[in-house]
């Protein structure tokens, strides 16, 4: 654990062009590699109309680029955050003036551990946190939350009230709209024309607390200049039924994954099944379902 909070710390000295440079270049290693990895990779891009191998191992260079910069995110915090843009702000702006409570949805696009970071500085945030699988990164994790002003609570019932509670009291929290949940925690929705099972829960607590929900995720910029954090605000009313709660959720995370879609996580296998689940539906068909068809989605009045 000493080596590995050791390694992460002379890593973080890095500058952060080198950092995503390096990243880059393991990653389409890793991608070369024939292997699960690789054809899911390839697989969830194609789905989302992405078929070219070129595309592929550019968004495997981004998760290399993604995992790179993690040391400098969590360790080198006001360095990390002075690197950080928006165009957007005035979303954030507007839904803070309604005195409300605001539910951030932030994808696993771009650098997504430094839009909870910028989004503390504006105003008390509270998300959920999983042990990591290597228990060895469970202190480093720990001492980057710690330096974060992110208040961090457990993927848990307990967790869940910890959001109601902060929600109510017109504060913000945040959470990954695109984590496949756990049996009887989700919906069969679509996503980029495929039945992906679906998180309830950002429809569950919007509803209940009249939350404003808003997308958001940092996209990593060229010469590692930092990031730009887009903020996207989901209209209202929200639907109550959880399946077109759901529903709406996915096609407004698609608009925003298009917006530089080598930096998703096209690798997470968002289309399990999982344990105890019933089985998908057959896919409907979905007019965000090819590059095409979404931009002329959004050139519509």
């Amino acid at each position: 654990m000493r080596m590995l909070l050791f390694l992460f710390r002379l890593l973080s000295r890095l500058p952060l062009s080198w950092l995503h440079g390096l990243g880059r270049v393991l990653g389409v290693l890793v991608y070369l590699l024939p292997g699960r990895y690789r054809d899911r990779l390839r697989a969830n891009a194609a789905q989302a109309g992405y078929d070219d191998p070129a595309f592929a191992r550019r968004a495997a260079g981004e998760t290399g680029a993604m995992l790179m910069e993690l040391p400098r995110v969590w360790l080198r915090n006001e360095d990390s955050l002075a690197r950080v843009v928006s165009d957007d702000e005035h979303v954030v702006q507007a839904a803070l003036a309604e005195n409300r409570g605001i539910l951030y949805l932030t994808p696993h696009l771009g650098c997504f551990e430094i839009t909870a970071r910028y989004l503390a500085r504006l105003a008390p945030l509270t998300v959920m946190f999983r042990p990591p699988r290597i228990a060895a990164l469970g202190p480093v994790m720990e001492a980057a939350r710690n330096s974060s002003g992110v208040i961090a609570v457990p993927a848990t019932t307990r967790g869940v009230r910890e959001f109601v509670r902060a929600l109510r009291q017109r504060q913000a929290v945040g959470m990954l709209p695109d984590q496949a949940p756990r049996e009887g925690e989700g919906v069969w929705a679509p996503f980029f024309g495929r039945m992906a099972y679906t998180v309830t829960l950002p429809g569950k607590l919007a509803n209940q607390t009249g939350a404003a929900v808003i997308l958001t995720a940092g996209e990593r910029l060229p010469r590692g200049k930092g990031w730009r954090i887009h903020y996207v605000r989901v209209p209202e009313p929200l639907p109550h039924d959880p399946r077109d709660c759901a529903a709406m959720f996915n096609q407004a995370m698609e608009a925003l994954i298009r917006r530089f879609p080598e930096q998703y996580l096209w690798s997470y296998h968002r289309y399990k099944r999982p344990r105890g689940a019933p089985p998908p539906p057959d896919a409907a068909p979905h007019a965000a379902g090819t590059p095409a068809a979404a931009d002329a989605s959004r050139s519509r009045p």
